[in-house]
């Protein structure tokens, strides 16, 4: 049997309260300190393992009042962008009249990933936006998406001749992205 001082007691349970106070602090200070580290990261450089490998195969019907829908043949032969959007995507909005440009201007082909979107949304809001796609394919239920690697919308990848996935920006892309990455990335596929 092992006897303990009365003073010992005390001792012991100011230690174990000292305890149960530093042990939360420690880890409230780890939270903070990772919290801060990921506020200086730029979530637009997710790193994707597809990038240099070929698009995932998948074949999207068309969205509603459109004769084509989007497969993995269609992405071989020329460089082209896929974007994936939904009608209900806020930063989709804010992207839009970029892809706009670029179909006006001829720039590039760019064809659209629908992704849950419900079956006449994707058509109603390309009708009031505006319509820079080529083909648009209707992911319903996300799977496709899911292959393509895709976190949440919007997000869009430059594909090769080969059908490669060459680059993926996650969130929107803005004039910045498209005139400093996007396009001369294009023009370096082209040639």
């Amino acid at each position: 049997m092992v006897e303990h001082s009365a003073d010992s007691m005390p001792e012991r349970r100011r230690s174990i309260r000292w305890l149960l106070f530093l042990l939360p602090a420690a880890g409230f200070t780890g939270l903070a300190i990772a919290f801060t580290f990921g506020l200086n990261r730029d979530p637009s450089l997710v790193p994707s393992v597809l990038v240099g490998r070929p698009v995932p195969a998948f074949t999207l019907p068309p969205i509603t009042g459109r004769a084509f829908g989007l497969s993995t043949s269609d992405l071989k032969g020329e460089v082209s962008l896929v974007n994936v959007f939904a009608s209900w995507c806020v930063a989709c909005r804010y992207e839009h009249p970029f892809f706009m440009q670029l179909r006006a201007d001829g720039s590039v082909p760019i064809h659209g990933i629908d992704y849950k979107d419900k079956p006449n949304d994707a058509a109603r809001w390309l009708a009031t936006m505006g319509d820079p796609y080529t083909r648009i394919g209707a992911d319903s239920d996300g799977r496709a998406s899911i292959d393509w690697g895709v976190y949440g919308v919007p997000e869009t990848f430059v594909i090769d001749r080969q059908g490669r996935i060459a680059f993926k920006q996650v969130g929107a892309v803005d004039r910045k992205v498209l005139d400093e990455t996007i396009l001369p990335l294009i023009e370096r596929l082209r040639k």
